[in-house]
């Protein structure tokens, strides 16, 4: 992405797709139905299938296949991250209807997040090249870690951000409505719906800390990083209302990621005495990914009683 037209054409379509969402979806906060969430799922992974066929065109195959697997990979651990999220929102008793507003104002702080992280991954590996050792050697170990992943419960109670801002902060008792802050008494207080984006803000942090390792392994272009991992980002809150209830059933899905991050990984370690195409990555990850989803569906099959 190397002419101004690419940045153009990405924030034209990012920028009109959020305020669609922002000015229409938003008007009126209410309850995500399952179908209202496959219909925009699938209007951001078709957002993301019309970038990725106009770089292909504009810059090429290698920049299209990079792109392509790094969304991939960055899609395939934002499904287990939904796992917190729904936690948080359980934990916290966020009311159906302001989690969208919730998940939207916290996508917008990861793309800042995002954009930090990535650009200095991309320095830290030009300048340093033994960082590649090491970031391919931490791909492998949280791999492995996750493989063999209890499962241990995730309490936000622990959060040390939701404690310090009870601490610090006036906060209503209650939520109040859409709104992160209120105006009471001549005070200005914050809600706990402010509360419960901050927690998923710090959240945020922990998962760039996997998934732009895994991203860097897969390419050192920072505008297909950025772009690929932004497309994601903004195709996960949809994402999460449509397989929130479906979740649970990828029993599997933990097994795929962790080959995904220990193929990235080793990808990263042996880069400089094995190249690994841009193809053979993309037919990994995505192979990896199908296997889990429908190694989970075969198996709930068996265990669910015949109707």
């Amino acid at each position: 992405m190397d002419h101004w037209l690419s940045w153009v054409v990405f924030a034209a379509v990012t920028g009109t797709m959020m305020v669609l969402d922002l000015r229409v979806l938003q008007k009126k906060p209410h309850a995500i139905s399952f179908k209202e969430a496959i219909r925009w799922t699938l209007a951001w992974i078709a957002v993301a299938a019309a970038f990725n066929v106009y770089l292909w065109y504009s810059e090429g195959a290698q920049a299209a296949g990079e792109f392509l697997t790094c969304y991939l990979t960055e899609y395939a651990l934002s499904v287990d991250n939904m796992f917190v999220f729904l936690v948080i929102f359980g934990a916290l008793a966020v009311p159906a209807e302001s989690q969208r507003r919730v998940l939207l104002w916290g996508i917008v702080g990861a793309l800042v997040m995002r954009g930090i992280f990535i650009v200095a991954g991309v320095e830290l590996v030009e300048r340093f090249s033994w960082t590649t050792y090491l970031l391919g050697g931490f791909l492998v170990l949280t791999g492995i870690k996750l493989c063999f992943k209890s499962e241990e419960q995730v309490d936000p109670q622990h959060n040390w951000l939701l404690r310090f801002c009870r601490k610090r902060l006036r906060t209503t008792p209650d939520y109040q409505g859409k709104h992160f802050f209120v105006r009471l008494d001549g005070k200005t207080y914050a809600t706990p719906l402010f509360i419960c984006l901050l927690v998923i803000e710090s959240s945020d942090v922990l998962f760039a800390v996997d998934s732009v390792p895994a991203a860097l392994a897969i390419t050192k272009n920072a505008a297909v990083l950025y772009t690929s991992n932004i497309l994601a980002i903004l195709g996960l809150r949809s994402l999460f209302f449509a397989v929130s209830e479906l979740i649970k059933y990828l029993r599997f899905l933990n097994y795929g990621l962790a080959a995904i991050l220990v193929f990235v990984g080793a990808k990263m370690l042996v880069a400089n005495w094995w190249h690994v195409s841009i193809g053979v990555s993309l037919a990994v990850v995505g192979g990896l990914l199908a296997l889990a989803v429908i190694a989970s569906m075969i198996a709930n099959r068996r265990v669910l009683p015949p109707e």
